[in-house]
């Protein structure tokens, strides 16, 4: 898994190009002061026992508490890596470890899946926001 975190004051974005047809109509969205996790789901990922998931979600509560926020966003973006899993996989894991922040107590949110979006972002200028984890 490769994941590209940001820590945004305002992120918000407007679906423009459906990419998996039998995506459910995706609608704009807009928030501020949050961390959001543009995240690319490799093959290895889904795996059993590959603990990808659980490394996300420890990551993105570990950047949330350092900007003292409950607020996480959640981006699939398939352009950080060459090998990707499938859409099906991609979607189930990103959809679980929403529910693994939200059982943490997170307020966590997924940007429509299977589209290409217009994007808002303004983040600050420091060292902790923007971060590159892999693994």
């Amino acid at each position: 898994m490769r994941v590209l975190f940001w820590y945004c004051d305002v992120i918000g974005w407007t679906p423009t190009l459906k990419t998996l047809e039998d995506m459910p109509d995706g609608e704009p969205g807009r928030h501020e002061k949050i961390v959001a996790a543009f995240i690319h789901v490799e093959p290895q990922d889904v795996e059993e026992g590959s603990g990808a998931e659980t490394k996300l979600v420890k990551n993105a509560k570990w950047l949330a508490r350092k900007w003292d926020t409950k607020e996480v966003l959640l981006h699939s973006f398939t352009h950080l890596g060459e090998h990707k899993a499938s859409p099906d996989q991609s979607l189930e894991l990103i959809r679980s470890a929403q529910k693994r922040l939200g059982a943490a107590g997170y307020v966590a949110s997924c940007t429509p899946f299977g589209y290409f979006h217009d994007l808002e972002l303004k983040a600050p200028g420091h060292p902790l926001a923007r971060i590159y984890k892999e693994w």
